[in-house]
Order: structure tokens, then C-alpha cells, then sequence
């Protein structure tokens, strides 16, 4: 007798989900993977925060591992988790990423298990009760349409082109395995790996269809200091992503955006808007410029102090 045909083998699927003092999140954040049809193999990674959540994760159903934390690394950690699940499809999951059902794992891989794509990112929606500057940004990023683009489409999406969140993100790990893996950086391995993976000839996938729940509120200092790291990264791999225009366009476009929608339906937040995005493209600007800074002045604007002392 014939073995199976090719087209019914299932790949595997694993779940890394990287964490740290994250014990209060997991209760929403596995069970939509744990109980997904597609039975994945889901694994927590915690640096070192002891406060509980590894033996919640493992309450719960999930593999664990735990990481020094002065081995951090957003990059490299990820790397090792893959590496450690060894599955033929790998997602990306930070813990206060919710998954509105159980479906959404789902819908996430099936642009990769149909090989039209390399990597798949789910559509980010703010959690109940947020407030504009938690709900916009996840409005402009995140549309309600899917699309699928490559290489070829950065005329039409500028920088968007290489667009992706790992906070759930779904990637063929033979893709990755060509592209050696995520790399080591100060923040950003999602857009390294898929600028890199696109230069090969692979697409991504934005699937709208899976939602979950993602979104922070960051202080006036926080989002220059996030900005900064961001402008720091991104001048060290601008390489990888020139062809699709420049951060400033995007960012021009998404100020344009929330001014008109401020002004219509919440002008009285103008003011508070402004200093927001003064302190984006000062962090940024400043960032951009640090390359060759001393570490002790980078990471005193970092929001990441773990990076700079990370083995």
C-alpha cells in the first residue's frame, strides 16, 4: 500500500510565546493555542523572572524553558525557541497578545501551508477600554482587508512592504533556515527576517481573518526611548529594507492620518498628540544618529537595558 499522498501530511506547528513576569497574562493568552484544532506544540520562554510563570505555563499545558536573563535578546531568543521546537511552522507570540478564538492559529498558517507565502501576521486590535493613542496606531497598521506582497510591491507600500509583528506571527522555518534564523538586535528581528526572506523571492501575508488582542500605552519618555532604540536598529540594517522608501514618509503619512482624525472626533487631544510626536522623532532622529555612540549613552535612552548587558 501507497503511503500518504504529500498533500495530506499536516506540518507541524509550534508556539513561542517569550516572556518575562508574564504569569498574568497566560490565562488569556494560551488557551486559544492549546485548544487550537490544529493541536501545535506550544512552548514558554521566560527569562529568569521568577514570579510564577513557568509553573503557571506548565499548569496549563504548555512546554517550558528557561533563559538567563542576561542572555536576552529579542533575536536570538527567538531563534533558540524555534530551534528548540524544531516544528515545519514556527509562531511568534508575545503573552499579552490574545487570541479572540481559537481559530486564529488557524487562519494565521494557512498562507504558509498552502505555499503562497514564508511568513503569515495576524491583525492587532486594542484591548477593551483602550483609549485613542492605544486604538489608532492598530487602526493604521493593521487593516481590515488581507493582502499578500513581496518584493516587487515596495513601490506600492513604501517601508510597509516589510511590515510585521512578531507579537503573532506565523514563519516557515525552512525559509528562516536559509536566511540563517532571526539575528541578534536591539529590537526589530521581525522586519530583519522578513526583508531578508524577501530578498529571496519569498512573500508575507497579512491575514485580517486572525485577530488578536494587542496594545500598549506609553508614556511621553517611553515612546521617545522606544523611538530611539527604533532609529538606532533600523540605521544598522537599512540595508535590507532601502527599496522600500524611507520611515519618514510612513511616519508623515501616519501623523497626517491621526491629525485629521483628532480633529474631527477629539480635537481637545491635539495638544497632548503634538508632544506625543515630538517625542517619537526626537527618540527616532536621536537614534538614528548613535551608531557609533558610546554604549553607556545608548543605553541610558534605551528603553531596553538588558540588550546592552546581554551576553
Amino acid at each position: 500500500m501507497d503511503g500518504p499522498s504529500q498533500a495530506n501530511i499536516k506540518p507541524s506547528i509550534g508556539v513561542a510565546v517569550i516572556t518575562h513576569h508574564a504569569k498574568h497574562h497566560l490565562s488569556n493568552c494560551l488557551p486559544p493555542f492549546l485548544e487550537s484544532p490544529l493541536h501545535p506544540r506550544v512552548l514558554v520562554v521566560n527569562s529568569s523572572s521568577n514570579d510564577g510563570t513557568i509553573e503557571t505555563a506548565q499548569e496549563l499545558g504548555a512546554d517550558t524553558l528557561v533563559i538567563p536573563r542576561k542572555e536576552f535578546n529579542h533575536g536570538s531568543t527567538r531563534e533558540k525557541a524555534r530551534k528548540y521546537l524544531g516544528t515545519d511552522i514556527v509562531v511568534m507570540l508575545t503573552p499579552d497578545a490574545y487570541a479572540i478564538d481559537n481559530q486564529v492559529l488557524e487562519k494565521l498558517v494557512q498562507p504558509i501551508v498552502t505555499a503562497k507565502t514564508a511568513v503569515a501576521y495576524a491583525r492587532q486590535i486594542s484591548h477593551n477600554e483602550t483609549d485613542f493613542f492605544e486604538a489608532f496606531p492598530r487602526e493604521f497598521n493593521y487593516p481590515t482587508q488581507s493582502h499578500i506582497r513581496g518584493l516587487d510591491d515596495a513601490k506600492t507600500y513604501g517601508i510597509y512592504t516589510f511590515f510585521c509583528s512578531n507579537s503573532c506571527a506565523a514563519y516557515s522555518n525552512q525559509a528562516l533556515d536559509e536566511i540563517g534564523g532571526f539575528q541578534s538586535v536591539l529590537l526589530g528581528e521581525d522586519t530583519v527576517a522578513v526583508a531578508s526572506l524577501l530578498r529571496k523571492g519569498y512573500k508575507i501575508a497579512y491575514v485580517s481573518e486572525a485577530v488578536v488582542k494587542h496594545s500598549h500605552r506609553y508614556s511621553i519618555l517611553e515612546e521617545f526611548q522606544r523611538h530611539f532604540d527604533t532609529g538606532l536598529a533600523r540605521n544598522e540594517y537599512q540595508h535590507l529594507i532601502s527599496v522600500g522608501g524611507s520611515d519618514s514618509n510612513r511616519g508623515k503619512e501616519y501623523v497626517r492620518e491621526m491629525i485629521k482624525r483628532l480633529a474631527k472626533e477629539k480635537p481637545h487631544l491635539l495638544p497632548y498628540a503634538f508632544t506625543h510626536i515630538i517625542a517619537k522623532w526626537l527618540g527616532y532622529t536621536i537614534g538614528s544618529f548613535s551608531v557609533k555612540a558610546p554604549s553607556w549613552l545608548k543605553k541610558a535612552l534605551s528603553s531596553q537595558d538588558f540588550y546592552w548587558t546581554s551576553e
